[in-house]
């Protein structure tokens, strides 16, 4: 309830000059010593001129034990609460406390482009090895990591994985969101991506000139489809992985590649180079 961590103060406070801010949620199961979010902050720092990014990321706190931990590590920090529900379990995929919680987000995100900026929303299990911003399209309002690309960018046929967008706060952007929203009523039982999928030919974003563009694997890759050629990857996501002790072990595995990728020579660093992961996450 303090002033000092109200959100529109944490927003400002790590906003660039342009108002964009870096968004990732976090509770208790993933906020641990030695979980996701210590890898997740890590990857930033070895990062290929990545560190600077930390000024801009806010670390939304699910419940209680979350935002104690993130006041150690980070210095912008937002509780979100929920009346009336405990987000501090690992949530389970496809569970009621699992969507509820995704739907939380959505509604969240709605909010922060409603206060006028624009976001990189990030799983904590995505690890950051460069700066995504020059990749991003100019032209999108709406853009998002796949988990299977097609090779086009403005293919709706693209399968998206919501752990990973760049969204610019208009008018056309914050329509969407309320829409994607509403839309949980339409589809009952659906997590955000799923939804997503469904609502993505909408009639309704022809009428708003939303648009949407979908990332390239080869620039932001996961686990489903992994970015080959270390020398272009900007985000890894442990995607297409369930169960936290998977997610750590193969997080682990993709920090220690990407420390021996950035050790080796320049002429060593040559496209044939890849992860060792999917492991436990197959």
């Amino acid at each position: 309830d303090s002033e000092e961590y109200s959100l529109a103060k944490v927003l400002k406070d790590a906003a660039t000059q342009d108002n964009s801010v870096i968004l990732t949620t976090l509770n208790e199961a993933w906020a641990t010593p030695n979980s996701v979010v210590d890898l997740f902050l890590e990857s930033f720092r070895i990062g290929e001129r990545t560190r600077h990014l930390l000024n801009h990321l806010v670390i939304v706190s699910l419940d209680q034990k979350a935002f104690a931990r993130c006041v150690v590590l980070h210095p912008h920090c937002f509780a979100l609460v929920t009346e009336g529900v405990d987000f501090s379990r690992e949530a389970y995929f496809m569970t009621p406390d699992y969507l509820m919680m995704m739907w939380r987000r959505i509604d969240f995100l709605r909010s922060v482009l409603e206060l006028g900026y624009n976001f990189v929303f990030t799983d904590a299990d995505v690890m950051w090895f460069r700066d995504p911003f020059p990749h991003f399209h100019p032209e999108a309002d709406f853009q998002i990591a796949c988990d299977n690309f097609s090779g086009k960018s403005d293919d709706i046929g693209n399968i998206p994985n919501g752990g990973f967008k760049f969204v610019r706060s208009n008018t056309r952007s914050i329509e969407f969101y309320k829409f994607w929203y509403s839309s949980r009523e339409t589809y009952p039982g659906l997590h955000d991506q799923d939804v997503l999928n469904k609502i993505k030919n909408d009639s309704f974003i022809n009428e708003t000139g939303l648009v949407i563009r979908f990332l390239d694997t080869a620039l932001f890759g996961g686990f489903c489809q992994p970015s080959k050629d270390l020398n272009l990857v900007c985000t890894m996501h442990a995607n297409c992985c369930f169960g936290l002790s998977n997610k750590l072990h193969d997080l682990r595995i993709l920090l220690e590649d990407w420390k021996l990728f950035m050790s080796l020579p320049p002429t060593w660093k040559s496209p044939v180079l890849t992860w060792r992961v999917p492991q436990n996450c197959r």
